[in-house]
């Protein structure tokens, strides 16, 4: 062959790798934004009714019933997939936290399109618990972007169609003790993250186009935990939280709940000012704010946490601790799954199984019961069924109503940690090994 053939065949070969790569890029869609955020598009676990209709009551990996694909997984994570388009995306990292991970998977045929190594630790903290992983935070998208967080570890925006890298940032810090947990948000154009360790206590907003720093506001809590040397008891441990938060127009304020250890907050979420405050006695809080008719939902921690009723007012300003509590649940409180609301009435599940329907209004249990398993993902809500899945495989759907009514058990063949997601009427569960789409046959 000629040097001239040569180079022509090397430009050839260039130029049909360059149009190949840019049609698979042209041809992967990006919307819509069916699971934008690990709670749903409605970011409440709610999943729209044009949807809930298609979505399988039953399914069982071993008989291949409602099972449209399974890919297999590497590495640990707990984050929620969000999907987009044909895409989903989650993150994952080995599990020494040395290595983190973003995927992107075809929803229509189960294909890995990306596996890429996003960010690597020489010395990452040890996680001290069981429990966690390096990869707890989940991700969350809008039309262009994808939005991965790893807390101290860093936080990146990738192209939502090619997976390249936009901007990164890896210089906003703490000491999270027992790994990162509290996923980021996005509110316009801020990308909202929360940083709760047992050094730092603060929550922070960036452009999310470009990834500066538009706001940064520390917590301001009193958490009663210094020794006698006015040093933190427990290194801090009372201090740290694994909080998402959630904006809510509350009467007409734009405002930003975020629930810290001892305390709640409201922030204006244009420029981060502190709004008001409700002190409590909780610590690790995780679990994401609601909101019905005219009462803010919180939840104060993991052990004994407390389930907080608060008015909705105008006179929401500094601490309103003892003049906006509606209602407070002292006991048998979820402590990591997500509650979710159906009609007038609150839902919610501990780790240890125990379910219960409360009645927001009164703050008053409707009824309780239990279902086995140890219970992280949050529920979500699909017309009136609820479905709760645990770390042995089962989803247990349960009737949304005035009475505990269990309508299906389902089985695959590993734990579940990460939340179930739904996109064009398939459920997409993510267990510890496999992302499996779980869809009723087309007919």
């Amino acid at each position: 062959m000629t040097r001239d053939m040569s180079s022509m065949l090397n430009t050839f070969v260039r130029v049909f790798v360059l149009c190949s790569v840019g049609f698979v890029y042209a041809d992967v869609a990006t919307q819509p934004l069916y699971w934008p955020d690990k709670n749903g598009p409605t970011r409440d676990g709610v999943v729209p009714g044009s949807e809930a209709a298609r979505v399988p009551l039953t399914w069982n990996a071993e008989k291949g019933e409602n099972i449209a694909w399974s890919t297999p997984l590497e590495g640990d994570g707990h984050s929620t997939p969000v999907i987009g388009g044909d895409l989903i995306w989650f993150t994952s990292a080995t599990p020494d936290g040395k290595k983190q991970f973003v995927h992107a998977i075809n929803r229509n045929t189960g294909k890995v399109i990306h596996h890429q190594l996003l960010f690597e630790n020489p010395s990452p903290e040890e996680l001290g618990n069981p429990l966690n992983n390096y990869a707890a935070p989940s991700p969350v998208l809008d039309e262009s972007g994808v939005y991965v967080h790893f807390g101290t570890y860093g936080t990146a925006r990738l192209d939502a169609k090619t997976g390249q890298v936009i901007w990164q940032r890896r210089d906003i810090n703490a000491r999270h003790y027992r790994g990162p947990g509290s996923s980021p948000i996005l509110h316009g154009n801020l990308l909202i993250l929360t940083f709760d360790g047992i050094d730092q206590q603060f929550v922070t907003a960036l452009d999310k186009q470009t990834g500066t720093t538009v706001w940064k506001t520390n917590r301001t809590t009193d958490y009663g935990d210094l020794d006698a040397e006015g040093k933190p008891t427990r290194d801090g441990d009372m201090r740290k939280a694994y909080h998402t938060p959630s904006v809510f127009s509350l009467a007409g304020v734009n405002t930003l709940v975020s629930v810290g250890s001892r305390a709640a907050f409201g922030y204006d979420v244009s420029n981060g000012k502190e709004l008001w405050t409700i002190r409590h006695g909780g610590f690790n809080a995780a679990i994401r704010p609601l909101v019905h008719k005219n009462i803010l939902i919180i939840n104060t921690g993991s052990e004994r946490a407390h389930t907080l009723g608060i008015k909705i007012d105008d006179q929401m300003k500094g601490d309103i601790t003892s003049t906006h509590v509606l209602w407070d649940r002292e006991k048998r409180n979820a402590s990591e799954a997500c509650s979710v609301i159906y009609g007038d009435h609150l839902f919610q599940i501990t780790r240890g199984g125990i379910v219960t329907c409360m009645n927001i209004t009164t703050g008053q249990d409707v009824w309780e019961d239990r279902i086995p398993g140890q219970h992280l993902p949050s529920p979500i809500l699909v017309g009136d069924r609820l479905y709760f899945s645990n770390d042995r495989g089962d989803t247990h759907v349960i009737k949304a109503g005035p009475r505990f009514e269990i309508l299906a058990k389902n089985q695959l063949p590993d734990a579940m940690t990460a939340s179930p997601a739904v996109a064009d009427g398939a459920l997409f569960i993510r267990t510890k090994k496999h992302l499996f789409k779980l869809a009723a046959p087309q007919h």
